[in-house]
Formats: structure tokens, sequence, C-alpha cells
């Protein structure tokens, strides 16, 4: 359906779109009239060693330089009791009835906590965080007087930042105004198409009884035996397929940093994600209106991705009965977005694409777009920059605050156009086994062997240079997955070659492989101190998940700069959406697996056999790299990694539809090849009896 049909549609449905978008504005109208401005007033506090502790280590002068230690587990301390239900019970007494949260302050190295309070009366808010911070020392004190610490070594807290003039906070406000006008705009839109449809499919029950149609010519069965098929049919020329509006997504995706994001909506605001839910409602009008239907045997990620949505709007649930925050409660909303956008792209992939050559033409571009990527990254490496940071574009912010070029022992550690390290090498190695797949695909030898190989090397060689453990995880699980099911004599190529770039890497990039080594090196002897940091947070997780172990706190809602970083998806799987989630994310990662097993069965040629490998590999890259940071909180990795499963599932649905079912005694004969004229077969009708 191109954008002239749809034109056409909203022009005959006008009264059903321009009632609905009428009604959602004045919805916005009567939300921003009656709902109060709510003030904010913050505070922050530090934690002091006492006294005598500083006189027992004189050289670190200011107590505050003794800070950075064990009061970090203090100020967690106080913080849990200042969220604490008895705490909320005791302030209540004190007058504070408003909302607050208490937490660590943002890019603090020490024990420094951030305290606020929101509400609609601004004098009454001032108060309140007054009474707030006064309470937060006096917990403490009792804290330490019920622990039996003696009075001389109490921790004491200083107050850094007095309790400010509130401020109001009107972007929330806009926000909801902003989603109530968009829910009713697209409301209309949505039902536009299916009054469409629904009186088009009235008009043509009633034409029979109101006389005989016109005999339907060769263009009329093309059109049904097309809607049938779920083909688009053609239609004043050619249209904008599912494979166009993908490339589309990929484009925007990979080329535009995905820290920029529209203003207001965070990491999931990025061009391509917006882009991607504009594709979604392109589907549901070609889908309402009879021109586009789902492809047989390409149910599975559907199923899977309807398991997760279950999983997240039960998490949504839970997070509108917990009595959260302003924060929380927008970092909800933020995730029903991401999970809209990922079942935009599930949705095209498996039930928009009809033709196996249109799913192929998407695979190379993912992996040719894939390739620029890592080539900018080698840019970024060698140069000790990013060339991102100098993108600006209009309309756009960046979601991430302050982002730097890291570095890892004497190397620069790129990212190119994602907004981490992590994600660049989680990106690459999703997509390095359909760059070999398409290297080793007979259909393209006739190409220059440089052309087929280039984004082998490119990716492959992209990946080291990151200087992480994800990405040389990623690489090995590629390989271990990948070469033994090759045959010996490609196999000891590879592995010949793989050693080669080894030593290549060695002479070329001095000390990069040492670095490597001695990454893995200090994580084995459990001596390197980010890997601490990470598993120290993981029992940190566990009275959330005591607390709401089912549902979660809310997907999208434990965010660093209210609790910590997890750096782990599993961990924040199971902080956010409970074990309910975290079995849909596991149901995502076995069904990649399991279409990339069933694809290699269901194969006849070799280059199906290598496809399927490569969707067992990704998938299995994404199950094992997730244990390593929090990789579907980064929008280009969660892209490619929903886009794949995708095409896995249409992949594997070519496959079966193309496949001869096995004869029974209800069906004798297969039904993709016509039966025998003498065989009894149901798919045929039966002979006509001549009436006398």
């Amino acid at each position: 359906m191109n954008v002239r049909e749809m034109g056409g549609v909203l022009r005959r449905r006008w009264y059903v779109m321009a009632s609905l978008t009428l009604l959602g504005l004045l919805a916005g109208f009567h939300l921003h009239r009656s709902v109060p401005v709510e003030y904010e007033s913050q505070s922050s506090i530090a934690l002091l060693d006492s006294t005598a502790v500083a006189q027992l280590a004189p050289t670190f002068g200011n107590p505050l330089s003794n800070a950075g230690g064990s009061l970090v587990v203090t100020a967690d301390v106080l913080i849990r009791t200042l969220s604490g239900a008895d705490a909320a019970r005791a302030l209540q007494g004190l007058g504070v009835s408003d909302p607050y949260t208490v937490g660590f302050a943002a890019n603090a190295s020490g024990p420094m906590l951030t305290l606020s309070v929101t509400g609609t009366d601004r004098a009454k808010v001032l108060e309140e965080t007054n009474t707030l911070t006064a309470f937060a020392g006096e917990q403490l004190t009792a804290l330490q007087a019920a622990a039996g610490v003696q009075p001389g070594h109490f921790v004491q807290t200083a107050p850094v930042v007095l309790p400010q003039t509130p401020v109001p906070l009107l972007k929330s406000r806009h926000q909801q105004v902003l989603a109530v006008v968009i829910a009713g705009t697209a409301a209309g839109f949505t039902l536009s198409f299916a009054a469409e449809s629904a009186l088009t499919a009235r008009r043509r029950r009633r034409t029979p009884a109101e006389g005989a149609p016109a005999a339907p010519g060769p263009a009329a069965d093309a059109g049904r035996t097309a809607v049938r098929s779920g083909r688009p049919r053609d239609h004043r020329g050619s249209r904008p397929d599912a494979t166009t509006l993908l490339s589309g997504y990929l484009a925007l995706a990979f080329f535009i940093p995905s820290n920029l994001t529209l203003p207001g909506l965070g990491g999931v605001g990025t061009p391509a994600n917006a882009y991607a839910l504009l594709c979604l409602f392109w589907y549901l009008a070609s889908w309402l209106t009879g021109r586009i239907r789902p492809p047989a045997a390409t149910r599975l990620p559907r199923t899977a991705m309807l398991v997760l949505a279950l999983a997240v709007l039960g998490s949504y649930l839970a997070n509108a009965t917990r009595g959260s925050s302003q924060k929380e409660i927008l970092g909800a909303d933020r995730g029903l977005i991401g999970l809209l956008v990922w079942v935009s792209l599930v949705v095209l992939a498996t039930a928009g694409i009809h033709d196996r050559s249109r799913l192929d033409v998407l695979m190379r571009r993912m992996v040719v777009m894939g390739a620029a990527v890592a080539a900018i990254g080698f840019y970024d490496f060698f140069t000790a920059t990013n060339i991102a940071d100098g993108i600006t574009l209009p309309g756009l912010q960046s979601s991430v605050p302050q982002i730097a070029t890291l570095d890892r022992g004497s190397f620069t550690r790129p990212r190119s156009t994602t907004a981490q390290p992590l994600e660049f090498g989680g990106m690459l190695a999703l997509l390095l086994p359909f760059a070999v797949q398409q290297a080793l695909d007979p259909a393209r030898r006739t190409l220059a062997r440089r052309r087929r190989w280039a984004p082998v090397a490119l990716m492959g060689g992209a990946l080291p240079l990151t200087v992480s453990r994800t990405s040389i995880i990623g690489v090995l699980l590629v390989v271990l997955v990948m070469v033994p099911r090759w045959r010996p004599e490609r196999r000891w190529a590879a592995i010949g070659l793989l050693c080669g770039a080894v030593a290549a890497f060695k002479v070329v990039i001095p000390g990069l492989i040492g670095t490597i080594t001695a990454l893995f090196a200090s994580f084995l002897s459990n001596g390197d101190s980010s890997t601490q940091a990470r598993t120290v947070k993981y029992g940190a997780i566990v009275p959330y998940l005591e607390e709401r172990p089912l549902f979660g706190r809310g997907f999208g809602t434990f965010t660093p700069d209210l609790y910590f970083f997890t750096d782990n998806q599993y961990m924040l799987t199971l902080a956010e959406t409970g074990l309910a989630g975290l079995a849909a994310l596991l149901l995502l990662f076995l069904t990649g697996i399991h279409q990339g097993g069933a694809i290699r069965r269901l194969a006849h040629t070799e280059n199906d056999r290598e496809l399927g490998q490569a969707f067992f590999a990704s998938a299995v890259v994404a199950l094992v790299i997730s244990a390593t940071f929090d990789s579907l909180s980064f929008p280009m990795f969660a892209g490619m990694f929903f886009l794949t499963l995708a095409a896995g599932g249409s992949h594997l649905g070519f496959l079966r539809r193309a496949a001869p079912q096995h004869p029974t005694v209800e069906s004798p004969c297969p039904q993709t090849a016509p039966c025998p004229p003498t065989a009894p077969c149901p798919h045929r009708a039966p002979d006509r009896v001549p009436v006398p």
C-alpha cells in the first residue's frame, strides 16, 4: 500500500480520523487545564567518616577522601531504610505526604545522596525537603546506635546542597498531554482503515443480492490470488514493501548515532525507532484493508514476542500499583514505546516479506551497512577520536550526557555510531555469521573475492579493537558454532586464517593481544575490578526481586540515575520484569536457536544449511553476551537482534512452505504437487455429474 492509497483511505474516511483526532486534542487540552503543575525540590548530603577514623589515618587529610570505601555500603543501607515502608510512615507523621525519592547522586564517586520531593504546593514541597534532609541524618544515627556502634565512631551526614527552591515539572505534563494527543491520532488512523475494510467487505456481500456481478477478468483473478497468498498486488505501479521499509530503518539505525534521540524520549527516541513505529502503521493499514496477509509457518517469532509483551504489560501494571516516582512512570512509558518498536520489526519481517529474494536483499543490506559501521570503528581506533561526536542534527539531542572516548590500557575503544563500545562489539558479533555465510554463498561467487570478504574482514577486524571481553567472546562463539560444521579443507583453512590474523594484529598493533589476554587472565583470577563491581551488584538485585518476584518493578524503570548499573541483561530483566520477564527473554533466545537448527534440518542446499547455522550462531551470541552487558538497553543492538530473530522466522517459513508434505490416508498425495488423475485426493474438486 503506497502513500497515495493511504491518503485516499484517509480522505474517504475523514470523519473517523477527524473525530478521533479532535477527541484527542480536547482530552489533551482538558488534561493540561485540570492536572496541576508539580514542583520538585532537591537536596544532597554526603556521609563523612567519624573523627576517630580520620585520626587513625592522618595521611588522608580531609575525611571526605576516605569516603569512597566502605561508606558506599553505609549509604546503600541508608537509602534502603529511607525507601522502606516504616520510614514512609514516620515521615508522614512529620508532615511529608508528597512522594519522595532517595538515591545515589548522579556522577558521584563517593557516598553522596540526592533527596527529592515532588508535589503541587511549592511552599509545602520546600518544607518537606527540609524535613526529609534532617530525617536522613536522624535515621543514620539510629541505625548506628541499633548496631552498637560507639558514638565516637558514628558516621555523620553533611549537607552538600541545601534544599533548593522548587522548580515546576512542566516537561512531564507536556509529555502526558502529547501522549494523549498521539493516542487519539493513532486511534483515528487505525480505525479509518478498519472502517474502510468493513465497508468494503459489506459492499462485496451486498453485490450478489443486487444482481449478478460481471464476469471477473484476469486482473481481478490475479488480485484475488495475490490477496489470498499474502502477496501485495501491483496497483498503480510498484509500491513500497516491507524490505524497502526495513532498509530505511537499517540506514537510520546504522548511520545516525544511537545517542541522538528526540527530546523527552530518552534512549528509545532514536530516529530509527520513530521510523519503525511509522512502518508499523503502514503494516496495520495494509493488513486492515486486506492488501497483505501473514504467510504461513511464520508464527513462532510473533508468538515469542506476544509472551514478551504480556510480561512487559504485567510489569507495567505492577509499576502502576506500587506508588512509583514520576521518573519511574516516565521510564515505564518509554519501555512500552521500545516494546512497540521491537514488535514492529518482528511483524514487518515475518508478516510483510513474501518473496525469498527480497528477504535475501534485506540480509545483504544489513551486512553491508554493518561493515560500513565497522569501517568507521577503524577510523575511531587509529585516530583516537570518535567521528559520531561531531555529528549534530536539528531537533535531536544526546540521550547520554558527557559521552566521551573510552580508553583501556593505551588503546582507544571505538564505538563508531553506537552509544558505547560494548554495543559496537555486540552488534558486530551478531552480524558476523551472516557476513561469513554471504561470502561463502555459491550464488555470489561471480563477484570479486574482495567484495565478498570485505565485510568479514571489517567486522572481524573491528571486534578486537573494542578491547572488551564481550567482543572476544562473541568472535569465539561464532567460530565454535560455525567452523566445526564445515568441510575439513575449509575448516583447516579457516583455522590457519585465524592464526594468521592474530599474528597480524600482534605485529600491526603491538600490545593489543597482550591487553586482551590480560583482561581474561584477571577475570579468571578474580582480580579484575570491573568484574568484581558487577558481581557485587548481582546481590543487590536480590532484595528487589524478593519484593516483586513475578513481574518486577516495571520495564524501563530500573535506571542508573535512580538505582545503579547492572551490566547484565538477565539481572536487569529480573529487576524490571521479574521471573515472567526472564522466562520471556529466554524464550526469545531459544526461539532464535531453534529457528537456526530447523532451517539447517529442512535445507536442501548447502547455502541454506550455512544460513541456518548463521542464524543459530547469531542467536547463541545474543544468549551468551547478554550476560556481559545490558544488551537490550542499547537501541542498535536490540534492533539488530529482533530483526535477525524475525528474519530467521521468515526464512524458516519459506522452507516449510516449500517442503513437500508426507502423504497420509486423508491426503495420499503431496499438497505442493498436482494429484495423479487416478489417485483419490481431497484437494481436487469431485467430477460433476450431469443433471438430466
